[in-house]
């Protein structure tokens, strides 16, 4: 389902964030990336997702060359096809929550109640409806969480994509976000994140760690 094929990543200042690496990650699959920061994590989740290109190689995603796509297309296959949650969220603090959970449905053009049909469901899934018309700046830190999932998912994307998701969460929050990607898995999404966190490399649920260090998986 996704492949990188020798993928080699330098940034403007020369710096070289992946030296060669290779890659395969079935349908269905939860995969952890492990390593520290720096290692190259965050540039692998970027190339997947088509927000970066690698300055050579390839990065092939559902038989799409995605490192060959003009950003145009890359937008589209993303809007359609990704589900992202960054590592500090993301959200528009001045906006409510519906309006961060939709806001990746509007390029769609979709008509008003489809629109709130799969943002009610998505809040439902995620446990936020009764915070729907809260801004985002009075959540919880759980709760903002919980809000930048649900956007991930509001389009029912196949691939999920996590940067260090529990990065700014204590244990209990950090557990709670665990059981939501147990639940992801189980609806045979392909999910693949990033992270450092020792909570992740234990899991029953968990179908391989692949390590990133300096560059290079192993």
């Amino acid at each position: 389902m996704i492949q990188l094929h020798n993928v080699i990543k330098t940034y403007d200042d020369k710096v070289q964030a992946l030296k060669g690496v290779d890659l395969q990650f079935k349908e269905g699959e939860f995969i952890v990336l492990k390593g520290v920061s720096g290692s190259g994590k965050s540039t692998i989740l970027s190339l997947i997702a088509g927000l970066l290109k690698p300055t050579s190689g390839e990065v092939i995603v559902d038989n799409k060359k995605i490192s060959k796509l003009p950003d145009h297309f890359c937008s589209e296959f993303r809007r359609d096809n990704i589900g992202f949650i960054f590592q500090r969220y993301n959200l528009i603090s001045t906006l409510s929550v519906h309006d961060n959970i939709v806001l990746p449905l509007f390029p769609e053009n979709l008509e008003r109640e489809l629109l709130e049909e799969k943002f009610q469901r998505t809040v439902t899934l995620f446990n936020i409806k009764h915070k729907e018309e809260s801004l985002v700046k009075n959540l919880s830190g759980g709760e903002q969480q919980r809000v930048a999932i649900a956007r991930a998912n509001v389009n029912n994307p196949k691939i999920i994509l996590a940067d260090e998701p529990t990065a700014n969460l204590d244990e209990k929050l950090s557990l709670d976000f665990i059981e939501i990607m147990r639940g992801l898995k189980a609806t045979n999404k392909t999910i693949i994140l990033a992270t450092h966190d020792p909570l992740f490399f234990h899991l029953d649920f968990v179908d391989r760690i692949i390590e990133v260090k300096d560059g290079q998986c192993y």
